[in-house]
């Protein structure tokens, strides 16, 4: 039997089977058992979008004036949270990305009123690292991103011609906080744990809280304790939701989806072992809903509110795929 050795368990057989012990006392089901299986849809099956073959804004349509008044309707006690980590050289970075920073000072006038001026360099993918918001050009199914527009036609050496993060504009609605963690009872889902409808469900009904179309819906995975903390194991795999979830949650017409683990979804992907981010292409590619990825989350779990006025402003950033976001819950 594979994990035996002469001597009985190895210690990796063993470590495992403790682990599985202590999820399933938790009630916390290992990643496989919930795997269904998914496949990339045909073009023909998932274009042209719910808003036409031309529509270039996904989610963003559901950013009405009635949806900006309503939020600003929750503001009534004049507080704010920061829901973004601050961008330092020491946070995690998945694959080769990086954020390198040089500062240098540019002028000095010795005569008269002696002014001094200090700027920065920075190197890094400013799109992509940090607190960041994925837009439609980040992910693609084959050459296609969002609405079966062929890449290479939007695609140049100085950015995306369509569908550049600069589209998005700023962003206030309904927030939800959808505190997984806190119904598992624990304050960190395990490594690679898919978080499933039911969660999601019970979660929600724990808050005694309702999901509503244009909410942007951030999911408390409690993997953002390891930020700057254990930066390997942080981007080595995590607990998010999985494809059901994933269709669950969009089912329900969010503005965005949002987490504190660094690909809203759980990695590696239980449904397609193997497979890169199935979520994202769901997310962006199928049903042009974005993805918040690597909140902070502490300070408004903490907070114990559900619901806020949600606002976030995306870099106005020509031809972005991305953006480093510092987004705000306000009550």
């Amino acid at each position: 039997m594979k994990g035996l050795t002469q001597k009985g368990l190895s210690r990796r057989a063993l470590f495992n089977a403790c682990l599985a012990c202590g999820s399933a006392h938790f009630g916390l089901q290992a990643s496989s058992v919930q795997a269904q299986g998914w496949a990339p849809p045909a073009a023909a099956q998932r274009c042209p979008s719910r808003w036409g073959p031309n529509d270039r804004r996904g989610s963003m349509n559901l950013l009405t004036p009635e949806r900006i008044r309503s939020a600003a309707s929750m503001i009534r006690e004049g507080r704010k949270i920061e829901m973004g980590h601050v961008l330092a050289q020491n946070m995690p970075f998945f694959g080769t990305r990086r954020f390198d920073v040089h500062q240098k000072q540019v002028f000095m006038n010795p005569q008269s009123n002696r002014r001094g001026s200090n700027e920065e360099v920075v190197v890094g993918e400013i799109g992509q690292v940090g607190t960041q918001f994925d837009g439609f050009p980040h992910q693609t199914i084959g050459n296609e991103v969002y609405n079966c527009v062929d890449l290479p036609s939007i695609m140049s050496r100085t950015g995306f011609t369509e569908m550049g993060i600069e589209t998005v504009g700023t962003i206030m609605t309904r927030g939800v906080l959808i505190d997984v963690a806190a119904q598992k009872g624990v304050q960190t889902l395990p490594d690679t744990y898919e978080i499933t409808p039911a969660d999601l469900e019970a979660a929600l009904a724990r808050q005694r809280v309702e999901l509503r179309e244009g909410d942007a819906m951030l999911i408390n995975t409690g993997w953002g304790h390891l930020w700057a903390v254990d930066n390997a194991r942080y981007v080595r795999s995590c607990p998010g939701i999985g494809v059901a979830a994933a269709e669950w949650l969009i089912a329900r017409n969010p503005m965005l989806l949002g987490a504190d683990n660094w690909p809203v979804e759980q990695s590696p992907s239980a449904t397609m072992p193997g497979a890169s981010l199935p979520v994202h292409q769901i997310a962006l590619v199928v049903h042009g809903v974005h993805l918040l990825e690597n909140m902070n989350l502490a300070e408004i779990v903490a907070s114990g509110r559900n619901e806020f006025c949600f606002m976030m402003q995306p870099l106005r950033a020509q031809g972005f795929s991305g953006s480093t976001v510092s987004p705000a819950a306000l009550f």
